[in-house]
């Protein structure tokens, strides 16, 4: 699993409890997921279906820097299913866990498309595609 996104908790992003809020970590989660999905599919209209069980395993602090990683597990004819996992750089602990989150592929009119793809794209062929020296 690569961690791409990392995120440094600050006051704004705190709860009641001084840790970091649960809403906020998932809205850092669902943009990661989405623009993996986007790069993956290689389309820009992606939509989020659905999101299994979400395990909050550890709460990070103020000062701390949290670890995106996500990877895909199944391509369905319009779907990716991808696995999340959030780490505390600081202190090494795991954060979050999410076994599976569902991206559907549409349409300008919101409705699902196929996307053709089989397999993920690995880094190289990302920034080859995307990215011109």
């Amino acid at each position: 699993m690569l961690f791409h996104t990392r995120k440094w908790v600050k006051p704004e992003d705190l709860n009641p409890n001084n840790s970091l809020f649960g809403g906020r970590l998932l809205q850092w989660i669902d943009e990661e997921a989405v623009i993996y999905a986007i790069v993956q599919l290689e389309t820009p209209r992606v939509v989020t279906k659905y999101i299994s069980e979400i395990n909050f395993i550890s709460a990070p602090r103020i000062g701390d820097i949290v670890e995106i990683g996500i990877i895909a597990t199944d391509f369905g004819a319009s779907t990716l299913t991808v696995r999340c996992e959030v780490r505390n750089l600081m202190n090494h602990k795991p954060v979050l866990s999410i076994d599976r989150m569902v991206f559907a592929s549409v349409n300008e009119n919101g409705k699902p498309i196929r996307h053709g793809k089989t397999k993920v794209r690995v880094e190289n062929e990302v920034r080859e595609h995307y990215f011109v020296d």
